[in-house]
């Protein structure tokens, strides 16, 4: 089990898979907890094309409702992290 962050708009790898964040939101304290991300998840093999393996809202307090399915790997959103300057 890994936790990798993804800032929004850059592309991390986890093995095989590149993992591009698109947009993240979280509702405000005083409301009901839910963070949800856009994801785009790619499969990359060295001499092959990228394959499509995901893209749409992840909800982290629902990671069964769109998940990503896969052999190997399992990628669960779990909170989007908010820079202290977009708070503000």
């Amino acid at each position: 089990i890994s936790t990798i962050k993804a800032p929004v708009g850059q592309s991390v790898y986890l093995g095989t898979l590149e993992i591009t964040a698109r947009a993240c939101r979280k509702r405000p304290p005083e409301e009901t907890p839910e963070s949800v991300a856009f994801l785009e998840i790619d499969e990359v093999r060295p001499g092959e094309p990228a394959v499509h393996l995901f893209r749409g809202w992840m909800f982290a307090s629902s990671p069964a409702l769109s998940a990503m399915e896969h052999p190997v790997y399992d990628v669960w959103m779990v909170d989007c992290r908010i820079p202290e300057e977009e708070a503000s």
